[in-house]
């Protein structure tokens, strides 16, 4: 007896289940779709620095380019704790563009700044200490997460003033979104257009550089939303 009863539950259960997804596709909803987007200044932009030792007449040691390094940014206020740390070596050294001499040790850092004033002055008393392979390897908005919530909801709005607007002429009422869906695209700094370099004069005055400018970053939302219709 219990055998049936309970085959007779799990029947029932599945009625009830498929009866109310029936429903639910089966009542008048609209579907409309909203993209809203801003563009926004980077704030962290990631340099990839190389340090070599060659294997030539004037060789100068990785720990004494090191050396140099960090002074160099430390004289630009930067916190090498914070801004500074050691690269995957194996998965970054093919990038970078090397002389035809024997490499004896390397070591490739990252480094974080936060303007392009300052990723200029980074170039520039490198280049004049004898660092010159640095990459641009991304750009990133530190607030991309609030933006994107802020940008969900506009889209939301967006969606609903478009549903309003296509019901009102039907004179019908729009109810309660019954499926949203969204997505969220970005268009940052696309490393594989190569190394960043800056022309400057030879007699260019090192505390004067060029304030580099970085493309805008776009940020996309776009939601898709179902409303039932009264």
């Amino acid at each position: 007896m219990k055998y049936y009863l309970t085959v007779a539950f799990f029947v029932a259960t599945t009625l009830v289940g498929f009866s109310q997804a029936k429903n639910f596709i089966d009542q008048p909803y609209l579907e409309t779709t909203a993209k809203v987007d801003s563009l926004v200044k980077p704030d962290r932009i990631y340099l990839s620095i190389l340090i070599q030792e060659k294997e030539d007449r004037n060789k100068t040691s990785v720990e004494s380019q090191e050396q140099l390094l960090a002074d160099v940014l430390e004289n630009l206020n930067i916190d090498l704790k914070k801004q500074l740390k050691i690269e995957d070596l194996a998965s970054n050294y093919k990038k970078y563009f090397l002389k035809k001499k024997s490499v004896l040790k390397s070591k490739a850092y990252e480094l974080v700044v936060y303007d392009g004033l300052t990723a200029s002055q980074v170039l520039i008393h490198l280049e004049a200490q004898g660092i010159s392979n640095v990459r641009l390897t991304k750009t990133e908005y530190s607030k991309t997460e609030a933006l994107k919530l802020i940008l969900r909801s506009k889209a939301i709005l967006k969606a609903k003033a478009q549903a309003n607007a296509l019901i009102t002429p039907l004179e019908q009422q729009l109810g309660k979104a019954i499926f949203i869906s969204d997505k969220y695209y970005t268009n940052s700094y696309n490393p594989r257009n190569g190394q960043m370099r800056m022309a400057y004069a030879v007699d260019m005055k090192l505390e004067a550089p060029i304030d580099i400018e970085f493309s805008d970053i776009k940020i996309e939302s776009e939601v898709m939303v179902r409303f039932s219709i009264n």
